[in-house]
């Protein structure tokens, strides 16, 4: 099968490779083989690949293959399956080595895709989704049943715009951040009930100050940490919150600069990688919310483009463009 895999950490245009890698093991009792038709390339992919800021860069013995969701049909199920079948379309998450042809996951990971749901949006329909729901109850716990202001960064992307969706629907009272004047004026047009500000103006932080009054915000929902953490602490109230669910900007801030024990401030780290310890029954209804949500609002789930996966390299600049709408999907066929 083609696969795109990295035998060491690195710049991931410069250390993946499109290969020949052998086809996974045959399903066994509770697994189903899935020819996958669709995956994104989200940023902790490429996270993945390029390895921890600042750690060392491993090399591996064995190839490794990226990616986590994905969209395809059941070619092969295992003894025991019954929900599933072979030609089914179906969307997958947290199964390893989606950015390859074939992938063999136990069927608690496997989901049917809705009738009538594109294969662009099936791709999209879980993580996204999953990842809107443990910001909210990130920020839940965060506010101590005291509704405050909170802020987003990265508001533009396919998270921030599912947050944004949320707030407008359960009366958050939500800033939006972009980094740019185009995306502000998008956003706005897009959610016009929110406040959205440019970081690109040179008063962005007073214009959130406006919104937010004398107390400033309750919590902070940044995806891009860097050089910006320690400015967005300061817009924190007393005993605000920062939480932290990725790493798009550049730069970094020190810890001690953020005065979090005279101001009593908490920073929180949250990835999509917790959810797995939801109980089955959560989990169950999580993904039952992801269903409805891509089946109610496609919308939401906005593709930028999609790419065969010969044409990786063209995919990862299109995916770290600025300025892009949407999510870049790697492709290859359904036979």
């Amino acid at each position: 099968m083609r696969a795109i895999a990295y035998d060491q950490h690195g710049e991931a245009g410069q250390v993946l490779r499109l290969s020949e890698q052998p086809d996974p093991a045959a399903p066994t009792a509770g697994q189903v083989r899935v020819r996958v038709v669709s995956r994104p390339i989200h940023p902790g992919d490429l996270a993945g690949v390029e390895g921890l800021l600042g750690g060392p860069r491993q090399r591996f013995a064995t190839p490794r293959i990226p990616g986590l969701e994905g969209m395809g049909v059941v070619e092969t199920v295992g003894a025991g399956v019954r929900d599933l079948r072979p030609g089914q379309r179906v969307a997958f998450f947290p199964v390893p080595a989606a950015w390859s042809e074939l992938v063999t996951a136990p069927t608690d990971l496997v989901v049917p895709v809705p009738e009538g749901l594109s294969d662009e949006t099936a791709a999209l329909m879980l993580v996204n989704p999953l990842t809107l729901l443990t910001l909210l109850r990130a920020v839940e716990d965060a506010q101590h049943g005291r509704a405050g202001p909170v802020v987003q960064t990265a508001a533009g992307s396919s998270v921030g715009r599912l947050v944004s969706a949320a707030a407008l629907k359960h009366g958050i009272p939500l800033i939006n951040l972009v980094r740019g004047a185009t995306g502000a004026q998008t956003l706005r047009q897009r959610f016009s009930g929110l406040p959205t500000i440019s970081t690109a103006d040179a008063d962005w932080r007073t214009q959130v100050e406006d919104v937010t009054g004398a107390r400033g915000a309750q919590v902070v929902l940044d995806a891009v940490g860097g050089s910006l953490t320690g400015e967005l602490a300061a817009l924190l109230a007393d005993g605000g919150t920062l939480i932290t669910y990725g790493q798009l900007g550049s730069g970094s801030t020190p810890l001690e600069s953020l005065a979090l024990t005279p101001r009593a401030l908490t920073v929180r780290g949250v990835s999509i990688g917790q959810w797995r310890a939801r109980t089955p029954e959560e989990r169950s209804e999580d993904i039952a919310f992801a269903a409805r949500l891509a089946t109610t609002a496609p919308e939401l789930f906005e593709v930028a483009a999609g790419y065969d996966l010969a044409d990786f390299a063209e995919a990862i600049d299109h995916a770290r463009r600025p300025g892009r709408s949407g999510t870049v999907l790697l492709t290859s066929p359904a036979s």
